[in-house]
């Protein structure tokens, strides 16, 4: 519904005005409000900040039209002004325009042309509205995404990219901070936060510093994805760099007693990755799927705090280049065998 305030000393206007445009109001398109002269108007505005146009007579007792305008320009730049006066010259059409008016009606009123010029500056006020809107969404991301991000996805290549499925091969991490229940079931919300928050800042560095990427928090664990050369290598070197900066990590306030550790489940190989979920809620997640990213979660559950857990082919490819131990056949969710799994010392 558009706000418009009609600012006028004619005490009739507003009877005309209310007749005129009454299947307008009974149908909660327009809502008016009545000002006698400027700076009435201004008061008014004081009052209902989410007025968008103002129509305005020129000849007012008290503030005039004309200074109403420059007021306006200064005071509220987003609403959109029309001078409605009977003094048509083109030396007040000038000032008035000079002055930020958005357009000239004469009187007697042409309701028709008011009308006109009515639903053109309501569109314009909208208009404008949106693009602050989206100016301020536009900083708020930024707030959170890269730069470089943000040029991507202003790309023809970031909307291919969003209708891309395909396979790839890949190294997936799940880290989970064990027992961080105890927290958040006697700590404040704001302590709960803060300090997960410290944790994930510790685990995001170093996943971002062996190339991998965040696919999403869940909870008070984090899943990550590793691509490209020696993936599954920098999987379990990032891995162990959360490892080792969490159980150091001494973040906590001193009333929390709380000892960080983490589990952390490791798995490589073939998987889909592409955009998931329901386009009519639009919340499309554009993720990994499949029995090697199951397998990876399913190995953090199987970890013991401060454990790294691979499986028997993710070892095979890297056990010359880190020191493993075999912890024998575990039971993993919705494998039909027991898998045999070693645990990453450094």
């Amino acid at each position: 519904m558009a706000k418009i305030l009609v600012a006028d000393d004619e005490v009739d206007l507003e009877m005309l005005i209310k007749q005129k445009f009454r299947q307008k109001i009974r149908e909660q398109e327009y809502e008016f409000v009545f000002a006698v002269n400027g700076n009435d108007a201004l008061e008014k505005i004081q009052l209902h900040p989410d007025i968008d146009i103002v129509l305005s007579d020129i000849n007012m007792p008290g503030m005039d039209g004309l200074t109403l305008l420059s007021r306006l320009a200064e005071s509220s730049p987003l609403i959109k002004s029309v001078i409605v006066s009977a003094y048509g010259d083109m030396e007040n059409i000038r000032t008035a325009m000079n002055r930020g008016a958005f357009d000239f009606i004469t009187k007697p009123i042409n309701f028709e042309d008011l009308s006109l010029t009515m639903e053109k500056t309501i569109r314009q006020c909208l208009q404008m509205r949106e693009t602050l809107k989206a100016i301020r969404e536009n900083s708020i991301l930024k707030m959170y995404v890269d730069e470089t991000v943000l040029n991507f996805m202003g790309s023809r290549e970031f909307e291919a990219s969003l209708m891309a499925n395909e396979a790839v091969e890949a190294s997936i991490v799940f880290i989970d901070i064990c027992s961080f229940t105890s927290i958040s079931e006697n700590e404040s919300p704001d302590t709960v936060v803060k300090i997960l928050n410290s944790y994930f800042e510790i685990m995001v560095k170093e996943i971002i510093a062996q190339g991998g990427y965040i696919d999403k928090f869940i909870g008070d664990a984090v899943m990550a994805v590793f691509r490209g050369d020696f993936h599954l290598d920098r999987a379990i070197d990032a891995s162990l760099s959360v490892r080792s900066k969490i159980e150091s990590s001494n973040s906590l306030p001193e009333s929390v007693a709380f000892i960080p550790k983490v589990s952390i489940g490791i798995n490589s190989g073939d998987m889909i990755s592409g955009n998931i979920g329901s386009a009519s809620l639009r919340r499309l997640d554009y993720t990994v799927i499949g029995d090697t990213v199951n397998t990876a979660q399913r190995l953090q559950s199987a970890a013991i705090p401060g454990q790294i857990l691979i499986n028997e082919s993710a070892y095979q490819k890297v056990k010359e280049s880190f020191n493993c131990s075999k912890v024998g056949e575990v039971s993993l969710k919705n494998k039909a065998a027991n898998v045999v799994v070693y645990e990453v010392l450094d």
